[in-house]
C-alpha cells in the first residue's frame, strides 16, 4: 500500500508541475472544468486520484500526457509484455484485498458486543470487492437490459428504506457486478451509469449504517465518477448528498455544508416546472445539509437549508417505500426534529414531533428515525424511561435500524447513565443488542 501512495502522490506532483509552469491557478483549472477548487487540490496532494474521470479531464485540460498520470501505463506494458500490466494489477488488487480483509476481520466491534443482525464478514467482503478497481464480484446472470437492471436498482432502495440492511448486503455485489458489466467496465451509457451511481449511493449509505467509513469514502468516489460520467443533474445532486454524509461523519460538517449549499444554488428556482425526481434529489440534498449543519453547531445554515427545503416540499411528495427517493413535508419535519434535539433543543424537538406521531410515515427508516430522535430528546431531559420506551417502539419500525452502531452507542449511554438500575428492562434490552457500558 506504500507503494500505491507514493504513486498517487508522484501523480499529484505532476500535476502541480504542469499547473504551475502555465502559470495557471488551482481555482482556473477547476473552473475551466465545471469543478470545485478542492477536486484539483486534493489530486495535486496526492488524494483522489481513483477517481478516474477527474483525472482524466485534469491532464487533458493541462495537457499532461496520459501516460505521465498512470492513465496509459498498462496498455504500454502490454504491447511490451502481454503479462506485465496484468500482473502489476493483480498485484494491486491482491494488496487492496489483504488490507481491507484484515480491517474487517480484526476491527473490533465499537462497542465490544456482538455484530448487528445479519452482519457477516463474507458479505460484507462482497461490499468490498464492488468497491476495488478492476475487479468485481461474479454476476448474477440475470438479464442486463436497463429495464431490468432499473427495476433491480429500484428494489435495491426499497430494502434501504425497509431497513432490512442484511438483505441489501446480499444484493448489491451482484447487482453492481452486473451493471459493471452491462457498461462494459469503462463508461457505458448515460443510463447504465446512472444507475451505477445510484447502487453505489445505497452501497455508501449502507456502509454508513455499519460505520464503515473507510469504505464509504471509496464508494462515494466511484457514485461520483459514474454521475459524472452520467450528466443528469439528479444522479448528480444524489451523489453530492452522500458525498457530504460521508463528509458530515468523518467530523468535517463545515465542508458538507458548504459542498450542499454550492450545488444547490445550481439547481434552485423554478420548482413549479421541475419533475418529482429532480425536486426529490434536490430536496433531500438540502435536508442532508441540514442533518451536516446540526452536527457541526450551525444554527443559521440549518434554519435557511430548512427553509428552502420547505419550499421545495411545497411541490413535491415522494414518500413511499418503493419511491425512487423519500422527500415529503413529513421528511422537512422529521429532520427539523433531528436538527432541534442536535442543538440539544429537548423541549422544542418534542414539540415538534408530536404532530409526527400521529401522521402516517409511510417508510420504516423515517418512523425509526422519529423516535431514535425522540429517545435522544428524553435521553438530554434525563427521562431514561420514555427514552426506553421511545427505542422499543423504533425497533417495531425497523429492528436492524435499532441495531446500527449510532444507536447501540445511544443505548450504551443510557444503561451508563442507570447507576442504580431502575430500569432493568433497559439492561436486559442493551444484552440483547449486545451491548456493552
Amino acid at each position: 500500500m506504500a507503494a500505491a501512495h507514493s504513486e498517487s502522490r508522484r501523480i499529484g506532483e505532476v500535476i502541480r508541475r504542469a499547473r504551475v509552469l502555465q502559470g495557471r491557478s488551482q481555482k482556473d483549472v477547476a473552473a475551466s472544468l465545471g469543478y470545485h477548487q478542492s477536486k484539483v487540490s486534493r489530486l495535486e496532494s496526492g488524494r483522489g486520484t481513483d477517481n478516474m474521470g477527474v483525472l482524466r479531464a485534469v491532464a487533458a485540460e493541462l495537457g499532461i500526457p496520459a501516460r505521465e498520470v498512470g492513465l496509459a501505463v498498462a496498455r504500454e506494458a502490454s504491447t511490451a509484455d502481454p503479462g506485465t500490466g496484468e500482473m502489476q494489477r493483480r498485484t494491486f488488487i491482491a494488496a487492496s484485498m489483504a488490507v481491507s480483509t484484515a480491517a474487517l476481520t480484526a476491527s473490533p466491534d465499537p462497542l465490544g458486543g456482538e455484530s448487528p443482525a445479519g452482519d457477516s464478514s463474507d458479505a460484507r467482503l462482497g461490499l468490498v470487492r464492488a468497491l476495488l478497481p478492476g475487479t468485481s464480484p461474479e454476476g448474477t446472470g440475470a438479464r442486463l437490459d436497463a429495464n431490468c437492471l432499473r427495476l433491480r436498482v429500484g428494489a435495491a432502495r426499497r430494502l434501504f428504506h425497509l431497513c432490512d440492511y442484511a438483505g441489501l448486503e446480499q444484493v448489491l455485489p451482484g447487482l453492481i457486478a452486473d451493471l459493471r458489466q452491462a457498461s462494459g467496465g469503462t463508461a457505458g451509457s448515460a443510463d447504465l451509469s446512472g444507475l451505477l451511481a445510484t447502487a453505489y449511493q445505497t452501497l455508501t449509505s449502507l456502509l454508513l449504517k455499519r460505520n464503515d467509513q473507510g469504505n464509504a469514502w471509496l464508494a462515494v468516489g466511484r457514485a461520483m465518477t459514474e454521475a459524472e460520467r452520467c450528466g443528469d443533474p439528479v444522479v448528480l445532486a444524489s451523489s453530492v448528498r452522500v458525498q457530504a454524509h460521508v463528509l458530515a461523519r468523518a467530523q468535517h460538517p463545515t465542508q458538507a455544508v458548504g459542498l450542499v449549499r454550492l450545488t444547490a444554488e445550481r439547481l434552485t428556482g423554478s420548482y413549479d416546472r421541475r419533475s418529482p425526481q429532480y425536486l426529490a434529489a434536490l430536496g433531500l440534498l438540502l435536508l442532508r445539509g441540514v442533518t451536516s449543519a446540526g452536527s457541526g453547531g450551525g444554527r443559521g445554515a440549518a434554519r435557511e437549508l430548512l427553509t428552502e427545503a420547505k419550499e421545495v416540499a411545497r411541490y413535491v411528495a415522494l414518500d413511499r417505500p418503493d419511491a425512487w427517493a423519500s422527500f415529503s413535508p413529513s421528511n422537512v419535519a422529521l429532520h427539523e426534529v433531528s436538527a432541534l434535539v442536535a442543538f440539544g433543543d429537548a423541549d422544542r424537538a418534542l414539540r415538534a414531533a408530536r404532530p409526527l406521531m400521529r401522521r402516517p410515515l409511510p417508510v420504516p427508516e423515517r418512523r425509526a428515525a422519529l423516535w431514535i430522535d425522540m429517545a435522544r430528546a428524553y435521553g438530554q431531559q434525563g427521562r431514561l424511561a420514555d427514552g426506553y420506551q421511545a427505542l422499543r417502539i423504533a425497533e417495531t419500525c425497523a429492528a436492524q435500524d435499532v441495531r446500527r452502531p449510532a444507536v447501540r452507542e445511544l443505548v450504551a449511554g443510557m444503561v451508563a447513565r442507570d447507576r442504580r438500575r431502575t430500569l432493568p428492562e433497559l439492561h436486559r434490552f442493551s444484552r440483547r443488542l449486545g451491548v456493552t457500558a
